[in-house]
């Protein structure tokens, strides 16, 4: 059956719409005319038109049933076309007959109800999976991408949402056989392929320091430079170890002088010129020549190694992205700048004073760690020049590393997820195919019921019931009688054989349409479907019906109702829909040992402003009499407009005072005492019957306007001053306190 109507955007029914929600088996709804009942017939007699596409039905257990509608629309479709489709039903059967259909419509019954009771198991099972689902994809979204989407957003594109991810990663711990690499290198890759477009890096060239070491380790600078020692002077120099104070004087000997640099005396002469040529050989010269030789080279060489230091420093500083570590190249080409300078100190010496013995301190440790260092940056240029030349692939496969890491990370999460999933999945398949194998059942067996229906049905029982009715209730001068040339269609004729259907007043034809659609309930138009299950859903049957046959309809679905709450009979649902307030109390009434039923709910419908609401009453019905009516509408005062609030008030005084209290409009003045107050009542009586009448009395429920509050005062007034508070506050149910004077 159905259990809840949504209906928006059509007719009386904004954008926000109406839920009338909760349907039960007997649903009361009422409404004035033009507040939306017909509306909602026609939704559930077409859920599919393009007119309700913002609209909807929501089934019991998501099955549908069929719909009888019985309103404007059913009339017309089926009366006025001079003949009437036949209903076919079991009339003709026999016991036997309808025994053996009985007893497959009960087995029929046993395998739905099995069929649902599997859809339900397999819809918790699938309850119970969805949650667990939602809770692994919850652990799966901030233990992984929270925790790595600033390392990997690029790696995650298009799985940015809960369920894509979590799909993902379960799709790569199944199919991903790439080696597993640590987060710092996959961090360092994806810098470089996630970043901006990167560009080829230069490799560095780092200075030739061989060369550099080769002279540092000379063995020139550990040897004594001294004069040849079979000279005559050779041992008094040495003795006075003066050989390099010596050697240098002689460089300011003059050719065509005597005298002696030192002591500036005419002391120099031939044999002793000869003597220092002697003393400072052949060997002395090639050995200083070479120390000035070296020096010179290593000055170059050094200061060409520092200008290169220097320029690969500034260059490595201007790449963004460059592998190299600046701090501890710089760090490195300082130490090594320093030591070459301290090696050119002391080579300078070496010049100076041949015969000293120099310690020098070798580049080369310091060469090995900028060496070091360049070759390892050098390593991952190449690797970024590789990526650059191959990006596309290089990405391709950072993204598939990426995923393998985070699948090791947390595979035992995944497995047990798995483990736990798979199971909950093969219950539902196993539920899944048991539910179908009871609804191929249920097919097979409801096609045998039909079979069964065609032998055993006929038109005629529909005909002579509606006929014994028509008669019960003094309707003698036509009847429906079959075709004569189509056995299974209706005319509506009179005695004399002419057809009735044109002359029929509207009270009839009402009449005999609702009877019409009573025997259609019962049967099919097809007479291989009377026994399939439906709901009934009734728009106004008694518009134009006088009140004995008022009171015959109201029997009628009297005994529809109960056959419903007593699940006897294929009419499971009843929704009824009326605006007048007789025949609601009547078809409703049941007995007065159960004015509420757990099976019965009750709504009302207004209107305010063109616009349609609803409001539920559950298991209490809000239509008693009309004058309970009257107050119940004041009592929703703010819900009606300022039309309903006039004509409410005055049917309120009209019935009360004049009826019953014999007041009459010039007595209820008069009982105000000033001359303001009386005319604000007079003014109230007057505004009343202005606007009483402007719609039909029976019209008691609509919608407000504020205007009506500024006379509600007033109208509380009339009763205080006559004396009747006490039924004011009865009617309006206002709470009152009784003091007690010690």
């Amino acid at each position: 059956m159905i259990e809840k109507i949504t209906i928006r955007n059509i007719a009386t029914y904004d954008t926000k719409g109406v839920e009338i929600k909760d349907l039960k088996k007997i649903n009361f709804i009422y409404g004035a005319n033009g507040c939306g009942k017909t509306t909602i017939t026609k939704l559930i007699d077409d859920p599919e038109h393009a007119d309700f596409k913002d609209s909807s039905l929501s089934w019991k257990n998501g099955l549908s049933i069929k719909a009888l509608v019985y309103n404007k629309d059913f009339r017309e479709r089926n009366f006025g076309k001079g003949k009437i489709d036949g209903v076919f039903t079991l009339g003709q059967a026999t016991k036997e007959e309808k025994e053996a259909i009985e007893k497959m419509k009960e087995q029929l019954d046993e395998l739905k109800k099995n069929g649902i009771a599997k859809k339900e198991a397999k819809e918790k099972q699938e309850q119970v999976n969805n949650q667990y689902v939602d809770s692994f994809k919850e652990q799966i979204w901030s233990e992984v991408y929270k925790k790595y989407e600033t390392d990997f957003k690029d790696a995650f594109s298009g799985y940015m949402r809960k369920d894509a991810f979590k799909a993902k990663l379960i799709e790569e711990y199944k199919t991903n056989t790439t080696i597993t690499i640590s987060y710092l290198d996959l961090k360092g890759k994806a810098q470089t392929i996630f970043g901006q477009t990167p560009i080829l890096i230069d490799l560095i060239q780092l200075p030739v320091l061989d060369r550099i070491i080769q002279i540092e380790n000379d063995s020139i600078w550990k040897k004594k430079i001294l004069g040849k020692t079979d000279v005559d002077i050779a041992s008094l120099i040495q003795s006075l170890n003066m050989n390099d104070w010596v050697n240098e004087g002689q460089t300011y000997l003059q050719s065509n002088k005597n005298t002696c640099p030192f002591c500036q005396q005419e002391t120099i002469s031939d044999d002793f010129r000869k003597q220092l040529e002697k003393y400072f050989d052949k060997a002395f010269i090639e050995d200083t020549n070479t120390v000035k030789a070296l020096f010179d080279e290593y000055s170059n060489l050094s200061e060409f190694a520092l200008n290169l230091l220097t320029q690969i420093e500034t260059s490595q500083k201007a790449i963004s992205n460059s592998k190299l570590n600046i701090d501890l190249f710089s760090a490195s080409t300082k130490t090594l700048i320093s030591l070459m300078s301290e090696n050119v100190a002391h080579f300078q010496s070496k010049i100076k004073e041949p015969s000293r013995v120099i310690i020098i301190t070798s580049i080369e440790q310091q060469t090995e760690i900028l060496s070091t260092l360049v070759l390892n940056t050098n390593k991952q240029i190449d690797s970024h020049n590789k990526i650059v030349n191959d990006l596309s692939n290089q990405r391709s496969n950072l993204i598939k590393e990426i995923w393998k890491f985070l699948v090791e990370d947390h595979k035992a999460s995944i497995e047990a997820f798995l483990k736990k999933s798979n199971g909950l999945t093969e219950g539902i398949k196993k539920l899944n195919e048991q539910q179908e194998e009871f609804r191929k059942k249920y097919i097979e067996l409801n096609k045998a019921i039909s079979e069964a229906n065609k032998n055993v049905t006929s038109v005629q029982p529909s005909v002579d019931e509606i006929n014994r009715i028509l008669k019960s209730y003094g309707f003698l001068n036509f009847e429906i009688v079959p075709l004569e040339t189509d056995p299974n269609q209706y005319q509506i004729r009179r005695d004399d054989g002419t057809i009735a259907e044109s002359t029929l007043s509207e009270g009839e034809m009402t009449f005999i349409t609702f009877l019409y659609f009573l025997q259609l309930s019962k049967g099919s138009f097809d007479e291989s479907s009377i026994t399939e299950d439906r709901i009934l859903i009734i728009d106004d049957p008694i518009s134009s019906l006088d009140s004995t046959v008022l009171y015959v309809v109201s029997s009628l679905l009297k005994e529809v109702i109960k056959n419903i709450k007593k699940r006897e009979g294929n009419i499971h649902q009843l929704i009824l829909l009326t605006h007048n307030v007789y025949f609601h109390k009547e078809v409703s009434f049941v007995d007065g040992r159960t004015p509420i039923n757990g099976d019965t709910f009750f709504w009302i419908l207004r209107r305010n402003r063109n616009i349609t609401s609803v409001q539920s009453f559950e298991m209490e019905n809000p239509i008693k009499n009309s004058y309970e009516l009257l107050w119940k509408e004041l009592r929703n005062r703010e819900q009606n407009d300022s039309i309903t609030v006039q004509n409410t008030m005055r049917r309120i005084i009209e019935h009360y005072y004049k009826i019953l209290g014999e007041y009459t409009d010039d007595a209820l003045v008069s009982r105000f005492d000033t001359v303001e107050e009386q005319e604000i009542c007079r003014s109230l009586i007057s505004w009343i019957n202005d606007g009483s009448h402007v719609i039909p009395d029976d019209l008691y429920i609509e919608h407000q306007d504020t205007v009506a509050e500024k006379y509600f005062e007033v109208f509380k007034a009339v009763f205080d001053k006559t004396g009747h508070i006490e039924h004011y506050n009865m009617m309006m149910q206002v709470e009152t306190t009784i003091s007690t004077v010690v």
